[in-house]
């Protein structure tokens, strides 16, 4: 029987969005799926941009479909987005600067900018954040050489879903999964290093002290529920799309290892207490804040990016609204279906390249990306589609491989098993090269890892479920897990 309660995750990644309905029904978390969109980049005043009054009309108009197309009136709304991009808005709640996207070049040449600021191994004892030209704490350090009026001018920094959360309720915060992927966040204390901003030359008064997941920040505006046709509370889920999945994966212990895998791949094990030592530093392994004050122990992996570059490129499409495009067009539209056939078809083709490069992050080209990574590293070149599929798929293969033995030596646990959720759970290839490069059972599943992650707080915060554990075992019976065997 149905629960007359439902709830609207809306999930926004760096190429689409969409708004899912979510509800109870027989004791299984039922979905479907009532509003897609598709975001991007585009040239703004010199940097790659997102468009977010796009996004926030995109947000409202599936809040409405939830009502137009089904007849519901979700109970409460949670919203997720990816990491590290910000706006800044004034007292009136005008936007001073453009959201920069995190693949523009504004922040290469920032780390070592910072370093000169403060040592790599006490920003990382401090904040628990792996090294990466996207983080927010570079992306402001280019902006304060760029644009120190605009960090005057602000009032606030808003992360992405800060942004939209604002936009529907008129209630301003600062959710705390999303704020602890900035490198600017005490691990411990799970506020703001204000010590650190200070020595950054970064003004305080941007930042509110995190706000917790499970907290209903507010109601719709009036304008807004007008726009939707109906009134909900809006939730903060762990706005960080990372975060919402990890709640999402459907293990049982602390034996296994997760992977959220989509355009990124993050893959990690969740810690009761950050790991800001050495070791963990050396292996490049990240603290992010999650759910129920867990943290997420993990490595940010390049992911399906590549994979997503080279479509693009074989379709004739840029990734980046502007730019000129470097392709390698076909008489036809390139699937990822016959990607995978391709690579499959390649078995004896082993050339492989580091996937965490930045060269990887925003290249003009993909495939001359990796075909120049081949022919330094001394390796064969690709030339065909196959054998340039089968190096991305083998190089995240060997990178899973890798983290796993770093994950083994930094927490000492013995793992039984990987889980992979999201939508590169559905690419069959990878989950079988992964379980054999890494020697263990790889469980894929759900696929909708994120959403689910997003509905299960909210369903938390309405009593639903007792906690993170309750709704995981409920995850893990409502929908089908793929089993790959290493040894098969």
């Amino acid at each position: 029987m149905a629960d007359n309660r439902y709830y609207a995750a809306v999930d926004i990644g760096a190429s689409s969005g969409r708004v899912i309905l979510g509800w109870l029904e027989d004791g299984k978390i039922k979905l479907e799926e009532v509003h897609r969109f598709v975001n991007g980049q585009r040239r703004q005043n010199g940097h790659d941009c997102w468009d977010v009054e796009a996004l926030a009309n995109e947000v409202i108009a599936g809040l409405a479909a939830c009502k137009s197309k089904t007849g519901v009136e979700p109970t409460t709304i949670g919203i997720d987005t990816w990491a590290v991009d910000y706006v800044l808005i004034d007292e009136k709640g005008n936007l001073v600067s453009d959201a920069v996207a995190y693949r523009d070049d504004r922040t290469f040449g920032m780390p070592e900018a910072v370093d000169h600021i403060i040592a790599p191994d006490e920003l990382y004892g401090r904040t628990g954040i792996q090294r990466n030209t996207i983080n927010t704490i570079y992306q402001l350090m280019a902006h304060r050489l760029e644009h120190p009026e605009q960090l005057e001018q602000a009032a606030h920094l808003l992360m992405i879903p800060d942004y939209l959360n604002w936009r529907l309720t008129g209630q301003l915060s600062n959710e705390y999964t999303n704020a602890s992927s900035t490198g600017l966040l005490d691990a411990r204390a799970c506020d703001w290093d204000w010590t650190l901003l200070d020595m950054l030359h970064i003004p305080r008064h941007l930042f509110m002290k995190p706000t917790m997941p499970g907290v209903t920040l507010g109601s719709l505006t009036d304008e807004v529920a007008a726009q939707v046709g109906y009134q909900a509370d809006v939730v903060l889920v762990a706005t960080h799309d990372t975060g919402s999945a990890f709640v999402a994966v459907p293990a049982e212990d602390d034996e296994s290892v997760f992977i959220s895998s989509g355009t990124w791949s993050l893959m990690g094990v969740e810690l009761t207490e950050p790991n800001t030592s050495r070791e963990a530093m050396a292996y490049n392994l990240t603290n992010e804040g999650g759910c129920e004050c867990r943290y997420r122990f993990l490595k940010n992996i390049m992911g399906l990016w590549m994979s997503q570059c080279v479509r693009r490129e074989y379709n004739g499409v840029d990734y980046v609204e502007g730019k000129t495009s470097h392709v390698a067009k076909l008489d036809h539209e390139l699937g990822f279906g016959e990607m995978v056939d391709a690579a499959r078809a390649t078995p004896g083709f082993c050339s492989y390249v580091d996937v965490s490069d930045d060269r990887f992050l925003a290249p003009e080209s993909m495939i001359e990306e990796i075909r120049s990574a081949c022919a330094e590293s001394g390796q064969d070149i690709p030339q065909t589609l196959g054998e340039i599929m089968r190096v991305i798929y083998v190089s995240l293969a060997r990178a899973y491989a890798g983290t796993v033995e770093g994950l083994r030596d930094i927490t000492g646990r013995r793992f039984s098993r990987i889980n992979i959720v999201g939508g590169g759970c559905q690419d069959t290839y990878l989950c079988e090269l992964t379980a054999k490069a890494c020697g263990l059972p790889v469980y894929a599943g759900p696929i909708e890892g994120t959403c689910l992650g997003n509905l299960a707080v909210q369903m938390i915060a309405d009593g639903k479920f007792e906690g993170v554990d309750d709704a995981r075992a409920c995850i893990g019976q409502s929908f089908p897990i793929d089993h790959y065997d290493p040894e098969a």
